[in-house]
């Protein structure tokens, strides 16, 4: 198997997401350096940006797994599932908890950074709508996918429950700045 093809299965997106740890450390390291540099205090210069670091580095790996292709990429027209619950008597334990994982990481990370979304109904209102485009992606990219709204419901439920993990963590407020020294 070559470079190109081990980045597109399951373990190539493992491997290279945790072979980006790292970068993603020195981005928070950045990102935190930054803002305290601009005024913002220690904390939630640190917290803004674990949080924004988190929703991306916990969120884009599933996603690049649901847009890999399958063996017929191509080749056959999307399939579509609109009829709730059918597919998820059919999903194996490991799809069920994956689905689940694909938006967790936004349900957590989300709230305590931006405090427009610190309600469960407002999170679950944005992981249905990033799912939701995720599924109309598959089909029209023709990526050999059944795109489920078992997936969209299992996705949302998924961040709703990180989002609950997270609670104690949200933000009420808006970020604070540190008092100019003179």
């Amino acid at each position: 198997m070559n470079w190109y093809a081990l980045h597109l299965t399951f373990t190539g997106v493992a491997l290279t997401t945790v072979a980006l740890l790292p970068v993603a450390a020195l981005a928070v390291w950045v990102l935190a350096r930054t803002r305290r540099a601009a005024g913002a205090t220690p904390r939630w210069a640190l917290r803004g940006s674990l949080a924004e670091v988190g929703i991306v580095y916990g969120t884009l790996p599933w996603v690049v797994m649901t847009m890999l292709p399958g063996g017929r990429a191509g080749e056959v027209p999307g399939r579509v599932s609109l009829l709730p619950l059918a597919d998820l008597v059919t999903m194996d334990r490991g799809q069920v908890v994956g689905n689940l994982l694909v938006l967790a990481a936004l349900g957590f990370c989300a709230p305590v950074r931006f405090a427009a979304l610190a309600s469960v109904p407002r999170v679950l209102v944005l992981a249905a709508c990033c799912s939701a485009s995720i599924e109309v992606a598959q089909y029209a990219l023709q990526l050999d996918r059944v795109s489920s709204v078992d997936d969209v419901l299992l996705n949302t439920t998924g961040a709703g429950l990180a989002a609950l993990a997270s609670r104690r963590r949200w933000r009420a407020t808006r970020p604070t700045r540190v008092a100019s020294r003179q």
